[in-house]
């Protein structure tokens, strides 16, 4: 049997990480089994669907790199669903209620002039029995379904409720296994029931823990959970995101963190999914982020960092390519570069030095004008001796690393960075000179030892 899984998000709102990992997981077992993934946009609450939405969703699976082989629109279907909704009517499966006599019949005392909701819907007719499923990652699952009642599929001939719309889709389109949140398991019946008087065949069911906040709360818009396209605004690596979100409720056979997308799905298994709510961490995911920077090529960095550097700086620079190694051990994101080069980032120096008290260039355990000048004064002629192709940090450390160990390390190198810099937080010198040049290295010492005399 082809196996066939779907993602089947509402554009109601744009979706978190608990989302996508469904989608993710679906997606896995899918390819693990060289079967296909479908995308279904269930749209058909008009009033809160919303394109910008829709496009959301589309756009972060092309980001997380999660490619379906077919996407449906739940509002395309309309037709279909009324042919259903006839047939589950006319089979006496189904009827038409009239709720203002329901709920008189209940005993409740209705108001015409102030009756709510609609006087007719339609309502599934419960046969009040006790369904079993066996759930891929819970086990037996046994429900009583009398306490459901009649329930509503639909709302007229022509509009169908989440749990009939859902049961039609999916088994048409082949669905095997469908593969969702834990907070579904209570609808699980419901559709067990409908698919039953419809003639479909049940699909296989996997209800997945849901992500908690840190609190140990559901995540939700309101308890942390971000915009999945937000992480890719922060500057994450869509990579890292797919790791982390795969280890959310489930682990590999061994102890491994860092997988790629083909090597968790060649590992991947349901049983090995956890019951209980797995924690999202935004640490976590940080850390699993700077481990793929780490990894990437130098033109791979490049490509990640093009959205977040200055327009002064371009990526295929020299001065870019000497930033690189600085840049990967300061960033958990591409995100973090724009900082580096605010007005008082660490790397702003690069572009424009600040101006600075001459108090900075003192040494604190040496604070004397006249040995931090000379120090500088030293310093000069020794780069001077250096051509601007030699110029790289290895190079400008060998120099002036003998002449700092003679004299002390802080009364020489901590003026001369802060000549190069006017910062006293920034890279060490060495480094700080190979990025802004030899030119501007030597401008900036001379700048440094007239502030001095």
């Amino acid at each position: 049997m082809s196996i066939i899984t779907r993602f089947a998000p509402s554009p109601t709102g744009y979706l978190h990480a608990g989302n996508y990992r469904t989608a993710l997981f679906a997606y896995i077992f899918s390819h693990q089994h060289d079967g296909a993934f479908i995308l279904r946009i269930e749209d058909t609450d008009k009033e809160r669907s919303k394109k910008e939405y829709e496009d959301n969703i589309i756009d972060s699976l092309n980001w997380l790199g999660l490619k379906y082989d077919k996407m449906e629109r739940q509002s395309d279907r309309a037709d279909v669903h009324a042919q259903y909704i006839k047939k589950l009517i006319d089979s006496g499966y189904a009827y038409i209620s009239n709720e203002i006599e329901r709920r008189e019949a209940a005993g409740e005392v209705v108001d015409p002039a102030k009756k709510a909701g609609r006087d007719t819907v339609i309502r599934f007719k419960n046969p009040n029995k006790k369904v079993i499923f066996e759930d891929l990652i819970r086990g037996r699952i046994e429900f009583d379904t009398t306490e459901l009642g009649d329930f509503v599929i639909a709302r007229s001939l022509n509009e169908p409720v989440f749990h009939l719309a859902v049961v039609i889709d999916d088994a048409e389109e082949g669905i095997t296994h469908i593969i969702r949140g834990e907070d579904h398991i209570s609808n699980t019946p419901r559709h067990i029931l409908l698919y039953e008087a419809l003639g479909f065949p049940i699909p296989r069911y996997a209800h997945i823990p849901l992500l908690l906040s840190t609190d140990r709360s559901k995540l939700s818009k309101r308890k942390g959970a971000l915009p999945i396209t937000e992480y890719r605004q922060r500057g994450y690596v869509p990579q890292a995101v797919i790791n982390y979100l795969a280890l959310l409720g489930w682990h590999p056979s061994d102890d491994r963190e860092i997988l790629t997308l083909p090597e968790i799905i060649k590992d991947f298994s349901l049983e090995r999914v956890q019951k209980s709510g797995a924690i999202f961490d935004e640490e976590k995911l940080l850390w699993f982020n700077r481990e793929y920077i780490a990894k990437l090529s130098d033109e791979e960095f490049s490509t990640y960092a093009e959205t977040f550097i200055p327009e002064w700086l371009h990526t295929h620079s020299e001065q870019f390519k000497k930033l690189i190694p600085v840049l990967r051990e300061k960033i958990s994101t591409f995100g973090d570069i724009q900082k580096l080069f605010d007005v008082n980032g660490e790397l702003a120096f690069i572009h424009n030095i600040s101006s600075y008290d001459s108090n900075m260039l003192l040494w604190k355990k040496n604070p004397d004008p006249s040995i931090a000048k000379k120090h500088l004064e030293e310093s000069s002629t020794i780069l001077t001796n250096l051509t601007q192709t030699e110029f790289t940090a290895d190079a400008v450390k060998s120099a002036l690393w003998p002449y700092a160990e003679a004299n002390g390390k802080g009364d020489v190198l901590w003026p001369l960075r802060v000549a190069l810099t006017g910062q006293e937080r920034s890279p060490d010198p060495f480094t700080s000179a190979s990025l802004i040049g030899r030119e501007e290295s030597l401008l900036r010492i001379a700048t440094a030892i007239k502030k001095l005399s």
